[in-house]
This record gives C-alpha cells, sequence and structure tokens, in this order.
C-alpha cells in the first residue's frame, strides 16, 4: 500500500516536466501503464540559435503548460479529481524553465488538494526505466543529456549509489558544441550519430572520454577541445567550409 492508502498499482498521477526546452506532461497509472503522454518540443526554435536560450524556453513553457495539461487530461480521459498526486521536476535545469512547471503544479495542488510531489531531474532519468516493467534490482543505469553524465548503481527503489560522472563537461554540451562548430548545427548529438555511421571510426584519432585513475568517470572537456582545435587548425591550412572528413570521423569511446 502506498502512503496515500492505495494500492501502487491503483495510483494515478500526473506528471509535470520543464526542465529544458520540452513541455512535457503525462498521466500514469501504477508503475508502467501511460495513459497519456504530451510533449512540446522547442528545438525548431532554439536551432535558429544553434543551442537553447533560457529566457525563450521559459516563456514559451508558460504559454503551452496549461494546453499540455488539458490534452495530457483529455487523452487519459482522466480528471483533475481522479488524481492521486502531481509529480513535478524540480531541478536541476534550467531555473526559469523550471520555475514554470513548479509553479503550475503548485497551482494545481492547492486548488484541487491533491498531494505535490517533487521529482529530482536525474531521478526523473532513473524511474523512467521501471515504465518498461522489466527492471529488476539491482541493475546500473548511465544518465547521459545536455547537463549531466552519471553512472548510477540503483540497488532499490530511492537507493542509488554514484559509480562514476563528468568531471567537466557532459556529453550533451561537447555533442552540441562540437556540432555547431563543424557546421551541423542543433541538436548535435543526433546529427553527429547520424553522420558518424557512414564515416570511417579511424579517419581522426581523438583522446578517449575517461581519466586515469578514476576508471567510471568521465571528462568530456579534453575531447571536445581536441575536435575545436583540430576545426581551426584545418581552417587555418585553407579548409573552406568541408567538415565531412571531420564529423565522419568522430567517435566517442570509453
Amino acid at each position: 500500500m502506498s502512503t496515500l492508502n492505495k494500492p501502487l498499482e491503483d495510483l494515478i498521477v500526473l506528471g509535470i516536466e520543464t526542465s529544458c526546452d520540452e513541455t512535457a506532461v503525462s498521466v500514469v497509472r501504477g508503475a508502467t501503464s501511460i495513459l497519456s503522454n504530451i510533449i512540446y518540443s522547442q528545438i525548431d526554435l532554439h536551432t535558429l540559435y544553434g543551442g537553447v536560450v533560457p529566457e525563450i524556453a521559459s516563456r514559451k513553457h508558460i504559454e503551452k503548460m496549461n494546453p499540455c495539461i488539458r490534452a495530457a487530461l483529455s487523452e487519459a480521459q482522466v480528471s483533475l479529481k481522479e488524481l492521486d498526486a502531481i509529480a513535478v521536476t524540480y531541478g536541476p535545469g534550467l531555473v526559469g524553465a523550471l520555475l514554470v512547471g513548479v509553479s503550475a503544479a503548485k497551482a494545481l495542488s492547492f486548488a484541487t488538494g491533491v498531494p505535490l510531489v517533487g521529482v529530482h531531474h536525474i531521478e526523473g532519468h532513473i524511474a523512467a526505466n521501471y515504465l518498461s516493467g522489466e527492471i529488476t534490482h539491482p541493475f546500473i543505469c548511465l544518465v547521459a543529456s545536455g547537463g549531466h553524465s552519471h553512472l548510477v548503481l540503483v540497488r532499490d527503489f530511492g537507493v542509488y549509489e554514484i559509480l562514476g560522472q563528468t568531471r567537466d563537461d557532459a556529453a550533451g554540451e561537447a555533442f552540441d558544441k562540437v556540432a555547431r562548430a563543424i557546421g551541423l548545427g542543433y541538436p548535435g548529438g543526433p546529427k553527429i550519430d547520424a553522420a558518424a555511421k557512414n564515416g570511417d571510426p579511424y579517419a581522426i584519432e581523438f583522446p578517449k572520454a575517461k581519466i586515469d585513475g578514476a576508471p567510471y568517470d568521465f571528462s568530456f572537456s579534453g575531447l571536445k577541445s581536441a575536435v575545436l582545435n583540430y576545426v581551426n587548425s584545418e581552417k587555418m591550412r585553407g579548409d573552406k567550409g568541408d567538415r565531412s572528413k571531420c564529423h565522419l570521423g568522430v567517435q566517442v569511446t570509453f
């Protein structure tokens, strides 16, 4: 039984996520039943600027929050009165963007009397694996995003041990900055991944994103700098903008 005196499999939770540039609202029953999942992506908007602009992201969250909540409830065929809890990402993330989601969740909780649950962003990434219904403890989870890169041993629900993490830049940040430098644009991860599938993985030798003496920690700063230095060197040698030999040869290994 849950703290809400209701079996876990019967709990209906509205989840709100606004940690970066996507307004996401979902309704979930129990641990594995997704009743709705509404996502408004801002990728096309931020592509114009080569990356996420925090102020623009916050304003778009304000515009899309209520429509996304209504759509999620409608698709799930659930009313506010039927909710057992409202969950919202409270951090880490972009402060302004997080504030929009937290404010909306607090308002809904206050107006309906439905309990409010704050969710740690990284823990949310880990917990999403339970939706498959096939995860058993213990397991190791890799969390990789624009701002975070963690390797976590999950011993039980809510019991974590960080095995390793980035010492500097996150993987996503390195991908985005490199992609911008070699002319692929934003978002960098998917575009570099797609380009690398057709390239020679041994065309250019770059350092590995690992640290001697810390086998489970990452360091993407050196890798990012090596790629940017290579690109700048090619420019000085007369490269007129052809990045194919660079971006098709990038291989990130651990």
